[in-house]
């Protein structure tokens, strides 16, 4: 048996307990994957991330990314908490930036202060949905279809896809039927309204993940939307989300583009750190 290093951390809040958490593990090189998903079967937490090696000489580190169920290739919380611990765990960059090394290839990550950002990697599907996937996002939102202002397809990994909505009051309101699409992870975003919600955001959004339960804030979600949102021209180069308002959470995630490189940073609170005996 031996004891490695463990933390349990907060990602996009700096008010521990008021974002989504996020367990590491470092030193996990010589893991197997059965056990990384028993341990992430374990935490019971939305993603567990095992630090290792890099295996790409362009990398700092690697890290895999579990569900309790599954593993995933990116996601964007993960990202950022992982990053904060091998950080806080001693890791010196090779670079100017960290180097990430996952199961999506390698992540830019810059340190602006406190605050981490990654850049947002490439869409693997974009475009309008149809019109029947159309009708069946309005289904499994309890909507009207005249309701969507406009549906896309912006996967960067997980699968999303987004709606857009009119106001945050309509994205607040919203009950999820999950039997409707039970396999695609949802995303759904609504402008703030200055004078009604106050200026200090510009958006809200809610993440409902496949096979149900809606996450508290979610980077890979933000990096897509901020992709289709910015190009489109439906929202500023530089802009702040607020995620996980229904669930009791205060979720701010920090969106700029720079250049042809959109940066999606939030702040990263250590709430547990310890060891792990395995």
């Amino acid at each position: 048996m031996r004891a490695l290093p463990f933390h349990q951390v907060d990602v996009f809040s700096a008010t521990p307990f008021k974002g989504n958490p996020l367990a590491v593990i470092a030193g996990a090189d010589d893991f197997d994957d059965a056990k990384m998903q028993a341990i992430a079967n374990w935490t019971n937490l939305s993603e567990t991330t095992f630090l290792s090696r890099p295996q790409d000489a362009a990398a700092d580190y690697r890290v895999r990314i579990f569900t309790p169920t599954r593993e995933l290739p990116f996601a964007g919380h993960p990202t950022l908490g992982s990053c904060h611990v091998w950080l806080a765990l001693g890791g010196q960059p090779k670079g100017r930036e960290v180097i990430q090394e996952c199961g999506a290839g390698l992540v830019r990550i810059k340190r602006d202060g406190a605050r981490l950002a990654f850049a947002a990697p490439p869409l693997r599907r974009s475009g309008e949905v149809s019109a029947e996937m159309k009708a069946q996002l309005a289904r499994a939102l309890g909507i009207a279809e005249q309701d969507i202002r406009a549906a896309q397809w912006v996967d960067n990994g997980p699968g999303w896809v987004a709606v857009l909505l009119g106001s945050r009051s309509e994205l607040l309101s919203l009950k999820h039927d999950v039997s409707v699409l039970p396999d695609q992870s949802l995303g759904v975003v609504a402008p703030w309204d200055p004078a009604r919600d106050g200026g200090e955001v510009q958006f809200e959004v809610r993440a409902f993940m496949g096979r149900g339960g809606e996450d508290p804030v979610t980077g890979s979600l933000n990096a897509s939307l901020a992709q289709w949102l910015i190009g489109a021209g439906r929202a500023p180069v530089r802009y702040v989300a607020a995620q996980g308002t229904v669930l009791g959470r205060a979720g701010r995630v920090h969106v700029a583009q720079d250049g042809e490189t959109i940066w999606i940073g939030g702040d990263v609170a250590t709430c547990i750190a310890g060891t792990i005996t395995l």
